[in-house]
């Protein structure tokens, strides 16, 4: 790799910071092809390749160069959370959550609370239990109903059932999403995230609600809290409050990790105009 590499690469970050996506892509993909291996570059350029939803190259660039020299801690933390992205978009979500609960107990950070708060949320959401179930029933050894009851009388520990799990998990999302809000109390995400594991998970709206007010009231143009404040103004029949936070949330730029999709909320916010 040469100076001209690493000009190219400028280059590439430059138009990426200007928007012009498409040309910073290309730039970058001649760019790690000639031999670089910056950490900067593949962080930025990973996160165009995310935008664009080509997550399996994405995570492929992400594994080729995790130990990419140079690599600062902070930068590290933001390669997991990028990789973690990935695998939960290609469908394999526990991995993504294993990997940063992972990092989460070398390097606890904000970043890390924030995407794995929201992970957990997907994971232990209402409409995934049914699914998880049927996965720990088929996975898990029948029990020997008499060696539990022994192991009971003894005081011994007794496999968890398949609801035990989905509860435990269920626990696991609100407490650390809990533990979130008191590290930073002003992290509209992290907010957002107690709010969405209250309505989603534990099926709790007037306690979400609240959370969501206190997460818009910190960041009033965040996607997600918009969204779902939108819920309660149509539970409540109030139609234009409702289509005016969508119409704030569309004014925002999407990503991986929000719930609901750009192309949704605008047919919805069409639905709603009776268009």
């Amino acid at each position: 790799m040469g100076l001209g590499t690493m000009f190219k690469a400028n280059k590439a970050y430059r138009a990426q910071q200007k928007g012009n996506s498409a040309e910073a892509m290309r730039l970058f993909e001649e760019c790690f092809q000639e031999g670089l291996a910056d950490p900067r570059y593949l962080l930025s350029y990973a996160v165009l390749l995310i935008r664009d939803g080509q997550y399996q190259k994405a995570k492929d660039l992400l594994v080729k160069y995790q130990k990419a020299p140079g690599m600062t801690a902070d930068q590290r933390v933001t390669l997991i959370v990028d990789y973690a992205a990935c695998c939960y978009k290609l469908g394999d979500l526990d991995k993504g959550v294993s990997k940063l609960e992972e990092m989460f107990r070398k390097h606890p950070s904000g970043l890390i609370y924030q995407t794995l708060g929201y992970l957990y949320v997907e994971q232990f959401d209402a409409s995934r239990k049914a699914a998880f179930l049927a996965k720990e029933t088929e996975e898990q050894e029948p029990a020997d109903p008499a060696a539990v009851l022994i192991a009971q009388e003894q005081g011994e520990e007794v496999p968890l059932t398949p609801e035990d799990k989905w509860e435990a998990g269920r626990q696991k999302a609100l407490k650390f999403n809990q533990d979130a809000v008191e590290y930073d109390d002003e992290d509209a995400i992290c907010l957002d995230n107690l709010a969405q594991t209250w309505y989603r998970v534990m099926g709790d709206r007037a306690e979400a609600k609240q959370w969501f007010e206190k997460a818009h009231a910190i960041k009033p143009e965040q996607i997600d809290t918009l969204y779902f404040l939108s819920r309660y103004d149509l539970e409540a029949g109030n139609t234009a409050a409702a289509a005016e936070k969508l119409e704030k949330a569309l004014e925002g730029r999407f990503s991986t990790l929000n719930y609901c999709n750009k192309a949704d909320m605008e047919a919805e916010l069409n639905a709603l105009k009776g268009k």
